[in-house]
């Protein structure tokens, strides 16, 4: 069994057990879950930004603990300091050591659009993502059938958020071009053994229609990459483990983004 079908099995039992605790009538009564999200193409194609959603990740499968000292509301405001265009927090508990308190924490500290980064697999999961103040969510074409893609995609539209595809080769991406997608990430990860190749994302940028945000995500972690993958089509690019690894997160993406063009 991959590390994506044990994710992907644990989250389906975890849904399960969600929608026993809080109701769909419950989340939908949430301060946050009234808000105007914020629109994700507006910032990452703002000149004065860098394109880059920086991401808050305590764990990874592959890695195990990455930081679990660096608080939530001093990174994301540091990532926000720095120019990010967006945040991601990782809410999965299980496999990321992620909450959606901090999602609500880092809600509370940003005037930038927010990514909930999860395994979405059950429409509750998109109206507990606006319950607990993300502007966007995350669409996993590895985890997903077409038509899943299209009904969440849809629903999440309905709701007023942004959606992020996320794919991994062409077949993924050309099965899943749907009208209520905003955005195309091509993940450099592997999520069946976790390796990383940027040859993924070069490889299909010129695919993605123009329409869609087009943004790399992983393996980022020289500023010389960002360059490149603006010069080959790429708008955002999505990094975590390259800021979380340092002691000081906001301190290590403020000397990141000194060298991008």
């Amino acid at each position: 069994m991959t590390i994506l079908n044990k994710i992907i099995k644990h989250k389906e039992v975890e849904v399960s057990r969600d929608k026993g605790k809080v109701s769909i009538d419950e989340l939908r009564s949430s301060d946050l879950f009234s808000r105007n999200c914020f629109p994700l193409p507006d910032y990452i194609l703002d000149n004065n930004k860098t394109g880059i959603i920086a991401e808050y990740k305590r764990a990874s499968p592959s890695k195990g603990i990455i930081n679990d000292k660096s608080c939530v509301k001093e990174t994301v405001l540091g990532y926000q300091e720095a120019g990010a265009s967006a945040i991601s927090v990782l809410t999965d508990t299980e496999f990321f050591k992620g909450t959606l308190a901090d999602l609500k924490e880092a809600r509370e500290a940003l005037e930038l659009p927010l990514l909930r980064k999860d395994f979405i697999v059950d429409p509750y999961q998109i109206i507990e993502a606006k319950s607990y103040g993300a502007d966007i969510i995350l669409l996993i074409a590895a985890c997903l059938e077409p038509d899943e893609v299209l009904r969440l995609s849809e629903m999440a539209k309905e709701l007023g958020l942004n959606v992020l595809l996320e794919v991994h080769n062409l077949k993924e991406l050309e099965a899943n071009l749907f009208d209520s997608i905003d955005a195309v990430g091509v993940n450099n990860r592997n999520l069946k053994d976790f390796t990383v190749d940027l040859n993924h994302s070069y490889d299909l940028v010129s695919q993605i229609p123009d329409r869609y945000i087009k943004i790399s995500e992983s393996g980022i972690s020289d500023p010389k990459t960002i360059n490149q993958l603006k010069i080959a089509g790429f708008q955002g690019f999505l990094i975590g483990e390259n800021f979380m690894s340092q002691d000081d997160p906001s301190l290590a993406i403020k000397e990141f983004v000194k060298d991008i063009n």
